[in-house]
């Protein structure tokens, strides 16, 4: 289903009061081919249990960057099997091993550095929304994480017409201890992702 900006502007005054769980099941009665994307970073756990209780089989797509840390693939490990979620891996075309070889990881100011977020972030995401080509785009983004972010809301739509969805989206960090502590979900921190360098700069794939 096709919303206006207008109906999405209304739609998020309604939604701002309602929980996680009834975002999610609205979007999902409202989509043919939901997706979920995720990179288990710290507070994951929270919007993959909602979206797949909203719907058990969504596609829970996972752009793979080669370069997360032991805790990271332990602890997605451990919410893969927990929630039972359907994953769609997605790898850079080529290996770290051989990236560490050419031109390691650049710095934030190195021109090299779009080059290795296009082959490590970017072209997965592009090739995975391509496969799934999705009408709903659950995200776990949230107001105060850096300037564009706060400029969106609940749902926002895409330049491409898909409608991203963020169930969490006024949700502080003490507000999904709270949720995880709740719903018995794991977490971990020791997150890294080589694209990004500092916490409060956008990768790419909101930027669209």
């Amino acid at each position: 289903m096709k919303f206006t900006k207008k109906e999405i502007q209304e739609l998020n005054i309604e939604l701002k009061d309602t929980t996680p769980t009834e975002i999610a099941k609205w979007a999902i009665s409202n989509s043919d081919k939901p997706v979920v994307t995720t990179n288990f970073r710290p507070y994951e756990a929270a919007i993959l249990q909602v979206c797949s209780n909203a719907k058990s089989d969504i596609p829970v797509i996972w752009c793979d960057s080669g370069y997360n840390t032991p805790n990271t693939y332990t602890h997605a490990e451990k919410v893969i099997s927990l929630l039972d979620l359907d994953i769609k891996l997605y790898v850079p075309k080529q290996t770290s091993a051989h990236r560490d070889v050419v031109m390691g990881i650049p710095d934030i100011e190195d021109p090299k550095h779009k080059v290795f977020t296009e082959q490590v972030k970017l072209e997965p995401f592009k090739r995975a929304m391509a496969d799934h080509t999705p009408d709903v785009w659950f995200t776990n983004l949230r107001k105060g994480q850096t300037a564009l972010r706060n400029s969106l809301d609940i749902l926002s739509l895409g330049s491409d017409g898909v409608l991203k969805v963020s169930p969490f989206y006024y949700y502080s960090d003490t507000d999904l201890d709270v949720y995880l502590e709740e719903h018995k979900l794991p977490n971990e921190f020791k997150y890294f992702d080589p694209t990004k360098v500092l916490g409060n700069r956008e990768c790419g794939l909101h930027t669209s």
